[in-house]
């Protein structure tokens, strides 16, 4: 559905995408992950139009968008949400969505003053439709409630409803799960679950929260220093080597991953709960919980077999 070829953003001296090849098939949520400052959003930018990229290509369903700005990349299908959603905050969560479909009878001057019942018309089918997009997402509660007042995770789910009042082709999705409380994430992960079986939608997202990703995605892709550093399921990915390294990095980190007589030769006695210390800071600072088993297994599996 969506490929990418050889795709490339530089900023100045910063290659923030370098290089990136990967393809997004149709019907799949494909997950995107890698630890920050990999170059996830900005590649995200770039497929959307925000950023025209150096070099490369951008194909969906056999047609090049390659820089295509924002606005027409809508009109063809591909819509997007961002890390801090992008509401209307005076308005309603109903009258929000009711802003989404293009070409709206309202929007002429000449239609304002001369043909209002027709303007009344379509606002009640846009109407009707924004009622079942709240009812979708189990946010009759709100739907009435300016958006502005909303919670991040009910401003989560009123951007993907968004998405479901244009005809989406794919979405792309920047950390739909950040700052959002459990309850609501699993609201969220439904609501995309739902759209991909029942509606087809295709979706991409940026995410850190692999419990989340794990449930939701497949494929998995992991960017580093703008590159694509491995692809595959979300078990595979997670035990890849490359992709530990690339979060944890290299050196003292990663002697925590190493066996416990791999660590014995490599690392004294003293520098071994130093070590691990670091090794798990680094893994709560990335905001990766996922890896906390792995290194406090291997902590201990270390410390246990050097003991002095």
């Amino acid at each position: 559905m969506l490929t990418i070829t050889d795709l490339h953003m530089h900023f100045g001296g910063i290659r923030a995408v370098n290089g990136v090849s990967l393809t997004i098939e149709l019907g799949t949520i494909t997950g995107l992950i890698g630890p920050n400052g990999a170059g996830k959003t900005t590649l995200f930018n770039v497929i959307a139009g925000l950023h025209k990229p150096t070099s490369g290509q951008v194909v969906l369903d056999g047609e090049d968008i390659t820089g295509l700005p924002p606005h027409a990349l809508f009109h063809k299908g591909m819509l997007r949400t961002f890390q801090i959603a992008h509401e209307f905050s005076t308005l309603t969560v109903r009258e929000n969505l009711m802003m989404v479909p293009p070409h709206q009878s309202g929007e002429r001057l000449v239609d304002a003053w001369f043909r209002q019942q027709k303007i009344r018309d379509e606002e009640a089918r846009i109407g009707a439709r924004a009622d079942e997009v709240i009812e979708f997402l189990q946010i009759e509660a709100v739907a009435n409630e300016q958006a502005g007042n909303l919670s991040g995770g009910q401003k989560k789910l009123l951007e993907l409803g968004r998405t479901m009042m244009a005809d989406a082709k794919i979405v792309f999705l920047d950390e739909v799960g950040a700052g959002v409380n459990r309850t609501l994430l699993n609201v969220i992960g439904d609501a995309v679950l739902r759209l991909n079986k029942e509606r087809e939608y295709t979706f991409c997202m940026i995410e850190h929260d692999m419990e989340f990703i794990s449930r939701l995605c497949d494929p998995v892709i992991v960017m580093a220093e703008g590159q694509v550093l491995a692809t595959g399921g979300a078990e595979s990915v997670k035990n890849n080597d490359a992709v530990i390294e690339a979060y944890l990095g290299t050196g003292q980190y990663r002697h925590v991953f190493l066996s416990a007589k791999e660590a014995d030769s490599r690392a004294p006695h003293s520098a071994r709960l130093i070590v691990a210390t670091r090794a798990i800071g680094a893994a709560i600072r990335q905001g990766l919980p996922w890896l906390l088993p792995a290194v406090c297994l291997h902590c201990r599996v270390i410390t246990q077999h050097n003991a002095p």
